[in-house]
């Protein structure tokens, strides 16, 4: 297992993470659509931004703190929801809470997750959001709202971005499938991997966990296409709770989901993972901010590498920040040990961009 000081970077992460992981399972997570010039283009934007240092303030004592729907969080980032996340590691979801019940932010449950919705948010100990996908005619979907509401999460966050599943080339080349399924190609990928085939064998392959339940057979290739504005009607009168929607690359879009009583929107490209051509998240942040106001809470994710680039976003207009396969390729390359790591890496690297840049905290007015 890494040790500690090894993982200096998210570079660091998933380089160990590339060598450890099978072929197939590290291009699923890592992966983006078509040529990846999606990822590649967000990632300029994000980098072409400079930040501005200042000189001779005193930023002894800075704060990472930050507000989040009226409660304290000690982060201004959180974990976005991520499917199939035990196939970095054994037991990869529950780690994920215990950091999340950690620092009191929110762990984003995917409607894929590896582990039950209900045995999350008991481990992140409330701090959880479940993320939905509306898929088919629906029925399976309002089956999983009601569970989700019955398990006591608060918040619920669809994402909305996927109508059909992007084509990623690099998961069709190795044959990925959801439910996990194994053929000759698959079986000397895994044998070429024997730390993480082992550790996968002993305790079993990972599953869709919230499909297992009476009355819902799931097939990720299901199309999501019906959903219209009249479905997010139907959600937002059956939801009590706050409801985000997630993948808002589109000002008009912005606008009409707060008219519809949105209580949030998340700017995202899904981490370029369906529509190559879609713009780079990093770059209309401002001008969705722009749109909202000042007081309307608006989120970020996709190509967060580091925490010059949480502090960028949050500069930008996002009032807190997602983190997604950086945190995968920490848990692959040293299991919690890796994850907590990697937390403290991102933390320290925030903290030092305010220092430099003169700030103590992160807004003066938190509107959340």
């Amino acid at each position: 297992m890494i040790g500690s000081g090894t993982i200096h970077s998210t570079e660091d992460a998933r380089r160990i993470a590339r060598r450890r992981l099978p072929w197939m399972v590290f291009d699923y997570i890592d992966g983006a659509a078509g040529q990846e010039t999606g990822a590649e283009r967000n990632r300029t934007a994000l980098d072409q931004m400079t930040l501005r240092p200042r000189i001779l303030k005193d930023v002894s004592g800075r704060s990472l703190t930050a507000s989040l729907f009226g409660q304290d969080v000690l982060r201004p980032f959180g974990i976005a929801p991520m499917g199939m996340c035990n196939l970095s590691g054994p037991g990869a979801d529950l780690m994920l809470a215990r950091l999340a019940a950690r620092y009191k932010v929110p762990l984003g449950v995917s409607t894929m997750a590896s582990t039950p919705m209900e045995k999350l948010i008991e481990v992140a100990e409330g701090h959880a959001w479940f993320q939905l996908y509306f898929s088919g005619d629906g029925t399976g979907t309002f089956k999983l709202v009601e569970r989700a509401k019955s398990a006591g999460y608060e918040t619920l966050v669809l994402t909305a971005d996927v109508p059909e599943l992007g084509r990623r080339p690099r998961e069709l080349r190795h044959g990925f499938k959801m439910p996990f399924q194994l053929g000759v190609r698959q079986f000397i990928d895994f044998a070429l991997h024997p730390r993480w085939s082992l550790a996968t064998l002993l305790n079993g392959k990972p599953e869709l966990a919230n499909f297992l339940m009476d009355g819902y057979a799931f097939d990720r290739t299901e199309s999501r296409a019906k959903a219209t504005w009249q479905t997010l009607d139907q959600l937002r009168a059956r939801w009590p709770g706050k409801l985000v929607v997630k993948g808002v690359l589109d000002v008009d879009d912005a606008i009409r989901l707060k008219a519809s009583g949105v209580d949030a929107i998340q700017v995202s490209s899904h981490g370029a993972r369906q529509l190559e051509s879609a713009p780079a998240p990093f770059q209309m942040l401002p001008h969705i901010r722009e749109s909202l106001g000042a007081d309307y809470p608006v989120f970020y994710d996709s190509g967060v590498r580091s925490g010059e680039d949480v502090l960028k976003a949050l500069l930008s207009g996002a009032d807190f920040v997602f983190l997604g396969r950086i945190l995968q390729f920490a848990i692959a390359a040293g299991g919690e040990n890796g994850l907590n790591e990697l937390w403290s890496v991102l933390s320290s690297e925030l903290s030092t961009a305010m220092a430099q840049t003169g700030m103590t905290k992160l807004k003066d007015n938190n509107i959340l």
